[in-house]
């Protein structure tokens, strides 16, 4: 089946209306490569990304806004603590069949990252060829909450929502959605590392050094568990987006990763 995709548009099913960008060759002509943003981002906060990486690649890239964000339907507050695991089992695999992919790999960025590795694992969906994980959390790091926390107080005292809210259509869902789940009790018991043994396609992990939100520990975890190949980018100086703030290299070690993995020697 043939799927036209406009550079920008929504993509519908169960109800849900869902922002994209598209940028590249069409799913029939090319591997595709599927962005899923962070906790707080959305399709747009990728900036010049997707096309960075169309460039470098020659593939098509996807990047989508899950409900709750940016332009997309909204997501009912509270959203449950395994929401990562949900949009891994009952809606990435709807988006893909509706967007026409056929081969290719998803480039996952923190809970993004996260929904990308528990799909790999429980799916080993034969069109994904691998999946780069920048800033992934396969379960929870005490110093990362206290950041969580000052993010609330940014929000809630600072210009943290303003800011939020040249991206998102409803930012307090957005940003409730993730900084509720994330401080609540429970949420510290919150691990998918099982998910990693599961893996059976190359990974790459992406991980700044000075990232707030998570340190090496989960590249260590990475390679200790997942029966395939694990590389790892380490970028000296940089915190939890590198694609913002180190974009040459880490468009270049991605985009090396996934020629590689498509085209294994």
């Amino acid at each position: 089946m043939s799927v036209r995709l406009a550079e920008r548009g929504f993509v519908e099913f169960d109800g849900r209306r869902l922002e994209y960008r598209f940028t590249g060759p069409a799913p029939e002509a090319a591997p595709m490569l599927v962005l899923l943003h962070e906790g707080l981002g959305c399709a747009g906060l990728w900036l010049d990304f997707p096309e960075r990486l169309a460039m470098a690649t020659g593939m098509s890239v996807f990047a989508w806004s899950r409900a709750g964000y940016g332009q997309s339907s909204p997501a009912p507050l509270p959203w449950p603590l395994d929401y990562m695991q949900r949009e891994a089992r009952e809606v990435l695999p709807k988006l893909l069949d509706a967007i026409g992919f056929r081969r290719g790999l998803l480039i996952g960025h923190s809970d993004g990252a996260s929904i990308a590795a528990v799909h790999a694992g429980r799916f080993r969906d034969p069109r994904v060829a691998g999946i780069s994980l920048t800033a992934p959390h396969f379960f929870v790091e005490a110093f990362s909450l206290v950041e969580i926390a000052k993010a609330k107080t940014a929000y809630e005292t600072g210009d943290l929502k303003a800011k939020l809210g040249r991206w998102h259509a409803d930012p307090d869902n957005a940003f409730r959605g993730w900084n509720d789940s994330w401080l609540h009790p429970d949420f510290k018991r919150w691990d998918i590392r099982s998910d990693l043994q599961q893996i059976a396609v190359p990974v790459q992990i992406v991980q700044g050094e000075a990232d707030l939100y998570g340190t090496m520990a989960h590249a260590d975890a990475a390679r200790a568990l997942c029966p395939t190949s694990v590389e790892v980018l380490k970028l000296q100086g940089i915190g939890h987006s590198p694609h913002r703030e180190a974009v040459e290299a880490t468009t270049a070690g991605v985009a090396d990763f996934c020629r590689r993995a498509l085209n294994p020697a």
